[in-house]
């Protein structure tokens, strides 16, 4: 026998009952089928459901458990049915590129959760094309800080954010540290840069701002980039907002380059075929000031 709905209901019939002919009254069934679909049940599971040494039948403690996550899951059903039929998604993921750190979205989440919609929210951070690409086979509903052209094909709704701009950062003690500025790309190329991989798992990766020959770090991440940086191990281009205390406490050190990183803009993006009342809402609210500051 299955765990199904009807044996959910003997078994929490005979719990708050305390007896099998009482459930059985209760449900207008015969004692004999409520006791057969309880043996059932047990037999197949391979461990008692009921104490039945006492006057009234009681829960052993694996009864206890089961009874309680057949419960929980018929309510989460339950709720998930009513935020379907309302227009309330049962799950949003939202995919990030770590050129925002999710320390800007938290607020936003903060602020979602006090509407009490039921949604359950799943955060993923992409890399570089990882935001395409998560949008693009369904694994995030909607892409924060996508940046570059999205996958051909369309069927999904863009819709900028901003821009950033990227500063080229060396350690103190580096080669290009007193170099005479702009650094050529000659110059340049002959240290290690430190890059993030690209998080695509379908669509052809990405590199970002590499010189032919140059030997590269490669890192999860812009987190884990800048952490490279700052231990130095490289040099490269990152995010003049994250980086302005290094700047200011000489951590790291901007240079002037003689051909600077295209400022990026960045979009936010979801499938044309997506109205939940969820994913509404975060568009309703991305603010691209406060994002990108």
């Amino acid at each position: 026998m299955r765990l199904t709905l009807d044996a959910l209901a003997v078994l929490e019939a005979i719990a708050r009952k305390g007896s099998f002919a009482a459930a059985a009254a209760e449900m207008y069934r015969v004692p004999s089928a409520i006791t057969y679909t309880v043996n059932k049940l047990e037999q197949d599971l391979k461990v008692d459901l009921f104490d039945r040494s006492g006057h009234r039948a009681k829960l052993t403690p694996a009864g206890e458990k089961l009874l309680h996550h057949l419960l929980r899951a018929a309510q989460e059903l339950e709720l998930t049915v009513k935020r379907v039929a309302t227009g309330w998604e049962a799950e949003l993921t939202l995919a990030v590129d770590t050129l925002i750190p999710l320390s800007k979205i938290y607020p936003l989440v903060t602020d979602f959760y006090a509407e009490n919609t039921g949604t359950q929210l799943r955060i993923i951070t992409e890399v570089l094309g990882g935001a395409w690409d998560a949008l693009a086979t369904g694994r995030a509903d909607l892409v924060i800080g996508a940046s570059g052209e999205g996958p051909p094909g369309g069927g999904y709704t863009v819709r900028a954010l901003g821009e950033m701009e990227f500063v080229f950062v060396v350690p103190p003690g580096h080669p290009l540290a007193n170099a005479t500025v702009p650094l050529t790309n000659e110059e340049i190329s002959q240290h290690r840069a430190i890059a993030s991989a690209d998080s695509s798992r379908n669509l052809p990766p990405r590199t970002s701002y590499l010189l032919t020959g140059q030997d590269v770090l490669t890192v999860p991440c812009m987190r884990t980039k800048l952490d490279a940086h700052r231990a130095g191990l490289g040099v490269g281009f990152v995010p003049r907002s994250l980086v302005e205390d290094d700047l200011v406490t000489g951590r790291l050190i901007m240079k002037t380059v003689a051909y600077p990183c295209p400022i990026p803009r960045l979009f936010t993006a979801w499938r044309s075929s997506h109205t939940g009342k969820a994913l509404m809402w975060f568009l309703e609210r991305l603010d691209s000031g406060k994002l990108l500051a």
